[in-house]
């Protein structure tokens, strides 16, 4: 087919809930990625913080194809290799007693969500159920995932939304202690919001938010769905806030390019759930567990302290650009707020010239692979800054 005839069919066949860019990719092989014209892109993106180690890794693509070739499916009514092996190098590194896999960040976040309320209930009883997320939050498109997202503008259309939810202005601990009535079981927060511009949290207020949580037997959900498996240069982003919330969410970068999540509990919350009252018919799934095995192994110190100096690398080279005026996030997680220019004709621009960068609402967004070689790395900066400054 022509490139013409794909987009003709995609408007005809494929539910359009998808902007999509005037370009359609065939491969890709580390930081880069070939159009269906020959071109070569630069690839700033990741598939929105999934291909972890970038396109097609080889050992991740040996440990999918050889996993793929022995065993593709079986169901969690049986036990396999592949997913026992992730669960525990997964606590045993993050410090957490028990792991639930699901296939996306909304459906990890909404396994915390029934862990924190059934922890609650079994405790206290009926009614306290509340989840206080914070103002500017974005944690998932399902009914309930998007009830518990703090942006006003996703609470339309799709009446009645999940109750249940109070919001909190981020950073103000003022406004998150007025939230925490008795009807509350939980907070749930992003490290950086990562949906609504790449916005880190203070570290005193996330201190402020753990005490407080610990002092009132309420549960600390941490929605790492963006900001875990490195992108923030530590495995989590928590330990850089010298926290440990009692949940935590993964998605994303852990499968390094095939859908997973994982719900990350303590040990006071290890046998909340029990058998069936939670599942999912794909998690655990041994191809997509065999990736993820890989990833793990490659994030090791060496790469994490990679992963933080490349970041301090991107920060210094945008900071130099006259048209920006700010850069927030962490590590590999990067945001740019612009003087004149909107990220969306940035983002067009970068595309043209080879390189594929994000935007997070006014802010240009970069999630490059966390592998990415200093060469393609210097590369992609000349062109954004270029673009930016132009």
């Amino acid at each position: 087919m022509t490139f013409e005839e794909i987009k003709a069919l995609d408007q005809a066949r494929i539910m359009n809930t998808y902007g999509r860019s005037n370009l359609c990719v065939v491969k890709g092989s580390g930081s880069c990625c070939t159009g269906m014209d020959g071109k070569t892109y630069i690839d700033f993106t990741t598939g929105i913080g999934v291909n972890s180690l970038g396109f097609c890794d080889p050992d991740w693509v040996k440990a999918v194809s050889d996993q793929a070739a022995t065993l593709q499916h079986i169901s969690n009514l049986y036990y396999t290799t592949p997913d026992v092996q992730l669960a525990d190098t997964l606590c045993s590194r993050t410090g957490y007693a028990k792991v639930f896999f699901g296939n996306s960040g909304a459906e990890a976040n909404e396994g915390a969500i029934k862990v924190a309320r059934k922890y609650s209930f079994d405790k206290y009883g009926a009614g306290r159920d509340r989840i206080v997320t914070l103002v500017n939050s974005f944690h998932g498109r399902t009914v309930t995932t998007l009830a518990a997202t703090g942006q006003d503008v996703f609470h339309n259309f799709f009446f009645p939304f999940t109750e249940g939810f109070v919001y909190a202005e981020a950073n103000s601990f003022e406004a998150l202690e007025k939230a925490c009535d008795d009807k509350v079981c939980a907070v749930m927060i992003e490290f950086v919001q990562g949906e609504g511009g790449v916005v880190p949290l203070d570290e005193a207020y996330v201190k402020a938010v753990a005490k407080f949580c610990a002092e009132h037997d309420l549960l600390l959900i941490a929605d790492e769905v963006q900001t875990g498996i490195g992108r923030t240069g530590t495995l989590l982003a928590s330990e850089q806030f010298g926290v440990h919330p009692d949940i935590t969410t993964l998605a994303k970068g852990l499968g390094g390019g095939l859908p997973i999540g994982a719900v990350l509990v303590d040990e006071r919350l290890e046998n909340v759930m029990g058998a069936s009252s939670h599942g999912s018919t794909f998690g655990g799934n041994p191809v997509v567990c065999a990736g993820a095995n890989v990833v793990l192994s490659k994030l090791d110190d060496a790469l994490l302290a990679d992963i933080r100096r490349k970041g301090d690398k991107i920060r210094a080279a945008l900071n130099k650009c006259k048209e920006v005026e700010s850069v927030t996030g962490l590590g590999m997680m990067i945001g740019i707020a612009l003087k004149t220019k909107t990220a969306a004709d940035v983002r067009e621009a970068c595309m043209q010239a080879g390189l594929l960068v994000l935007t997070a609402k006014t802010k240009v967004r970069l999630l490059p692979p966390l592998t990415i070689s200093d060469e393609d790395l210097d590369k992609g900066l000349e062109i954004l800054c270029s673009v930016v400054d132009q």
